[in-house]
């Protein structure tokens, strides 16, 4: 490849390269560092929110319809067709292809026949020998008349006026003045303002990577490892020995204590309630208490006995009054 003379840059380049590059290292660095967050943001959305959402939208929206379609709808949708299919093959195109074949047919046949009788050769005798020769002379005396004016007129005098006083002139223009102006703004204001763009982008990349690495490093450096160290050294060993040393015996004195207090209320209250049955017995009177947990009520009986039967309902200690 010819390797093409770079030209020494004049005054003029040197005026839009230098402003150029000081917006761009203001602007396009910051913008840069955005773009970076920005699309480490969008990643972590895409790859911990979206995606799994759209997993669970498919498993609850499009396998179901899925599974109604493959195993609902078409089987129904072929048992129809082929109802369909069988009502109109022996309903309607068996008897319309008869009444077609025996009727529609023949009838047409003789219709067409007396149609070309009757209007189809009277009608080619005058298309022939009275319209076609009228048709071709009102077409010439029309292009005589309406259409070869024109066409001379177009041909003679609009297109070499539009060609020479028009399109010459503007390729002319396109040729001479448009590619070469367009050629040296390219050259010497687009392309190096275009390249110093691209540079300066590349190189604010670089920076926002090395900035977002330093970032990251320092944050990893002097929050996440001390942290964890503190945790791992210093509140893990302290947490076991509170829990082992303090947590634990006052739980177990705490609990032992809520126990025997448990137990002393429930001694009193026993207590209060044995010394509140005796003093009602001693006031009002009553049988003597029998042991914890046997029933205090009357022996069942026999039937003129005494004698205390297993099963048998307890008598009644009133006797009945006598009728005299």
């Amino acid at each position: 490849m010819d390797v093409e003379k770079r030209e020494p840059e004049g005054c003029l380049t040197a005026a839009i390269r230098i402003p150029v590059r000081i917006v761009v290292l203001l602007v396009v660095l910051p913008v840069r560092v955005v773009w970076d967050a920005l699309t480490a943001c969008g990643r972590a959305c895409d790859r911990f929110v979206l995606r799994p959402l759209g997993r669970v939208l498919y498993a609850l929206l499009v396998l179901p319809v899925v599974w109604l379609y493959a195993h609902v709808l078409v089987p129904l949708g072929r048992g129809l067709a082929w109802l369909a299919g069988a009502l109109v093959t022996y309903g309607l195109v068996k008897p319309a292809d008869r009444l077609y074949r025996w009727v529609l047919a023949p009838v047409g046949r003789a219709l067409r026949w007396l149609a070309d009788i009757l209007v189809v050769v009277p009608a080619r005798w005058l298309y022939r020998w009275g319209l076609a020769p009228l048709g071709w002379a009102l077409r010439w005396l029309a292009k005589a008349l309406l259409v070869w004016p024109w066409v001379a007129l177009w041909r003679y005098v609009v297109v070499p006026v539009a060609w020479y006083g028009v399109v010459v002139p503007l390729v002319w223009l396109h040729r001479w003045v448009v590619v070469p102006s367009a050629r040296w703004l390219y050259r010497w204001v687009l392309a190096p303002v275009g390249w110093t763009l691209v540079m300066a982008w590349r190189g604010a990349g670089y920076v926002s990577r090395a900035l977002w690495r330093a970032l990251a490093w320092l944050g990893l450096t002097l929050l996440v490892r001390p942290l964890a160290w503190c945790y791992r050294s210093v509140c893990t060993p302290v947490g076991h020995a509170l829990r082992d040393h303090l947590w634990r015996p006052v739980r177990n004195v705490v609990a032992e204590a809520g126990r025997a207090t448990r137990a002393a209320l429930a001694s009193a209250a026993e207590t209060v309630r044995r010394a509140r049955r005796d003093a009602w017995r001693a006031l009002v009177g009553g049988p003597a208490p029998g042991r914890a947990g046997e029933p205090t009520g009357a022996p069942a009986r026999s039937l003129g006995s005494t004698t205390i039967a297993p099963g048998v309902a307890p008598a009644s200690e009133i006797s009945p009054r006598k009728r005299g």
